[in-house]
């Protein structure tokens, strides 16, 4: 079946975002092409910054900092702003979604639902308006309250699968703090940071506090975290670029936070609800085992790309699990189409990866999936061979010293394992250098919390899988990176403590006790 795709509002050409404006080309100007994963086609062209247009916005944020017109204005004026931003993106949400999916490749239907919850992370202009300052408890008559001021300029970089969605989890904290931001998307996925931008001055943000540069990691990426003048570097990115730039930004002594890899286990034991774990529960909140595996084609962090069961259940979950996805497969279509189920991977390249790590493997059978997919979609004709489309794919019996096992493949790929007791399934679960993401099905209380807490990593779920909120801590552990987005500690993180002590003490016992190089007292004075 057919159907209409519907108008997206795209410029010709879009640029960096510096100091209020998108910039004009210069006349050595290097443009990057943006294409369709779905058949392609190139939707636009985006402008690289160059060296110059780096430096110069990061010394335009700095004059920004400087000036004090964001960060020294009131909690008050900064929580106003960033919630008159969260009302224009959820007027416009639709459109961004339709851009979303148009760039990445991800179904329309995942867009919608995710971008629908991006004004939810004005969150933080609530935290403006209810954070306090701390007090600390020192001796003698001093008064030590301890406040939070911003670091100045900060750089984040976010990746293709989640454009908008990791660029507010970053930006929202950052602007909320006071800092002036410098982020770079993806250069596969630019459109909708920089649609973005331009709404965050509209809506009042001034210029210079929030910039948007373009171009790829190792050129322009490079150019601005290893700026000295950029105080914290906050990444989403894979393991071996998270220490590379780790060391760029531990040599200038900036602050860091990095969300790296995973490969997310998905833990079922014997007396789980298989239909919940399968399907999702029956008010259709879709946080099953198949939305763990397959949302965004397998392309993000907390994937569940290990499902790991127990014996007793094995075979009647394998044959639900199985089900499910060759229906999946069957409603493929063009990402676009409401109706299709899951869309295509980020390119060529990307496609090439995940066929190598299926055919290259050591060990396992493949039980579905497994080739690229070719022809005509069943569900809307549209034809999959010109687009990076591959299909849910699942192996069984998977050596854990595999690279399908230990590598994240970053596709819609799940490896599958059965265990025996409960400690075989946690070893199973940890048998990996990964530690963002996993979840445990499981009716037993008991074994849920005992299981979570043995369990090696950053979040983790029970009964339920991918839940994010803005209030929630996001992040790994082992090589999944450092430091969390969201919540109190990401509002901290993008700031730095100012610990100030008020002596309150009588001018007389100040005078008495507090002359330390007084000649006539053989009293006892406290240093310090």
């Amino acid at each position: 079946m057919r159907f209409k795709i519907p108008y997206i509002p795209i410029r010709n050409k879009y640029s960096p975002f510096i100091g209020g404006k998108f910039i004009n080309a210069g006349p050595d100007a290097q443009f990057i092409s943006v294409h369709n994963p779905a058949d392609g086609q190139k939707i636009t062209e985006v402008l690289t910054a160059c060296p110059s247009d780096v430096a110069d916005a990061i010394h335009i944020a700095q004059k920004a900092f400087e000036e004090g017109l964001w960060s020294k204005a009131s909690t008050q004026h900064r929580s106003l702003t960033l919630s008159r931003l969260a009302r224009l993106l959820e007027s416009r949400v639709d459109e961004i979604a339709s851009l979303e999916s148009l760039q990445t490749g991800r179904a329309i239907r995942e867009m919608k639902a995710q971008l629908r919850r991006l004004p939810e992370w004005d969150y933080y202009a609530a935290l403006l308006r209810t954070h306090t300052a701390f007090v600390a408890p020192t001796q003698g008559k001093l008064l030590n309250y301890v406040n939070r001021v911003p670091l100045g300029v900060v750089a984040q970089i976010t990746p293709f699968n989640h454009p908008l969605l990791i660029a507010v989890k970053k930006i929202a904290p950052a602007l909320a703090m006071g800092n002036s931001v410098l982020l770079k998307p993806s250069e596969m996925a630019p459109l909708s940071v920089l649609e973005f931008a331009q709404m965050a001055f509209d809506a009042g943000v001034p210029s210079g506090v929030l910039q948007v540069l373009t171009g790829d990691g190792p050129t322009t990426g490079m150019d601005i975290v290893s700026d000295p003048r950029v105080k914290k570097v906050d990444i989403t990115a894979g393991t071996n670029t998270g220490r590379e730039i780790g060391r760029i930004v531990g040599a200038n002594l900036g602050n860091y936070t990095a969300e790296l890899g995973g490969k997310a286990p998905v833990v079922i034991f014997n007396d789980a609800d298989l239909q919940s774990a399968i399907n999702g529960t029956p008010n259709k909140i879709p946080r099953s085992s198949a939305f763990a595996a397959f949302i965004a084609s397998g392309q993000t962090c907390v994937s569940g790309t290990r499902l790991i069961v127990q014996s007793k259940v094995y075979e009647t979950f394998m044959a639900g699990f199985l089900t499910k996805t060759q229906k999946i497969t069957r409603r493929i279509g063009n990402p676009l189409n409401p109706l299709s189920s899951m869309g295509t991977v980020i390119s060529a390249r990307a496609l090439s990866r995940i066929q190598a790590m299926v055919t290259n493997r050591s060990s396992g059978i493949t039980l579905l999936g497994g080739e690229r997919m070719t022809g005509l979609s069943s569900l809307d004709e549209h034809d999959l061979s010109q687009g990076y489309f591959y299909p849910p794919t699942v192996i069984e019996d998977v050596s854990v010293d595999d690279d399908v096992w230990q590598e994240e493949i970053f596709g819609p790929v799940v490896v599958v394992k059965r265990f025996e007791e409960e400690s075989d399934g946690v070893q199973l679960a940890n048998a990996s250098r990964y530690a963002l993401g996993a979840s445990l099905w499981t009716k037993n209380l008991s074994r849920a919390h005992r299981v979570a807490n043995e369990i090696e990593a950053g979040v983790v779920w029970i009964n339920s899988h991918h839940r994010n909120d803005p209030s929630s801590p996001w992040g790994g552990m082992k090589e999944s990176g450092i430091g969390r987005e969201n919540g109190v500690e990401a509002f901290e993180r993008y700031s730095q403590s100012k610990s100030i002590i008020v002596n309150y003490a009588t001018e007389n016992e100040i005078h008495e006790k507090e002359d330390w190089f007084a000649e006539d007292s053989n009293e006892r004075k406290r240093y310090g």
